[in-house]
């Protein structure tokens, strides 16, 4: 038995949701976002829940049961409250600004990174070392923040790179005479 796929969904207050299908609709004031199971689950609106249940006893109807059950929640989530991504840039000299749809870092390279921001996401710079990386969709937030982290990851030795807010670097100790 899945223990996520057990819990039903629920609707928050100005969300409201429609199933045709295997093709939920979430709609919010954030936005609206769909989802399209598998036929080994089946998704159904009970007032204010959102139930998953699997067709069958199958392995494969056990793992998309909790799967399933977690895309639509992260649906909910998206178009009530949004998901958002913060990251820090330590180093001399690094830093980010945004400007239009393009964020531009300076992260010790001889040129200037141009990162052109997707659509459906937000990023915005409240600092000159902090980025934040705003939108519905939980997977595209976190690929477009692994994204920009991925121009200059922390090092070891001094910690300097782009990181998430609350990721530890390890440090390690450096040469010795």
């Amino acid at each position: 038995m899945s223990r996520i796929g057990k819990k039903p969904v629920s609707l928050v207050k100005g969300v409201s949701a429609s199933v045709s299908g295997q093709t939920v609709e979430v709609k919010g004031p954030k936005g609206t976002r769909s989802f399209t199971a598998t036929d080994d689950v089946t998704i159904a609106i009970d007032g204010d829940v959102i139930k998953v249940t699997p067709r069958g006893t199958s392995k494969r109807a056990r793992q998309q049961w909790g799967m399933a059950r977690s895309m639509v929640e992260n649906l909910v989530t998206g178009v009530s409250t949004g998901f958002k991504k913060e990251l820090e840039i330590q180093g001399v000299g690094y830093r980010a600004a945004v400007a239009g749809n393009v964020l531009k870092l300076s992260l010790g390279y001889s040129h200037e990174v141009n990162f052109a921001v997707p659509a459906g996401v937000t990023v915005t710079s409240p600092k000159q070392t902090e980025i934040v990386v705003e939108g519905i969709d939980q997977q595209l937030v976190g690929q477009v923040a692994a994204n920009i982290r991925e121009w200059r990851k922390p090092e070891p030795y001094k910690g300097k790179g782009i990181r998430y807010k609350d990721e530890y670097i390890f440090r390690k100790e450096g040469k010795k005479k």
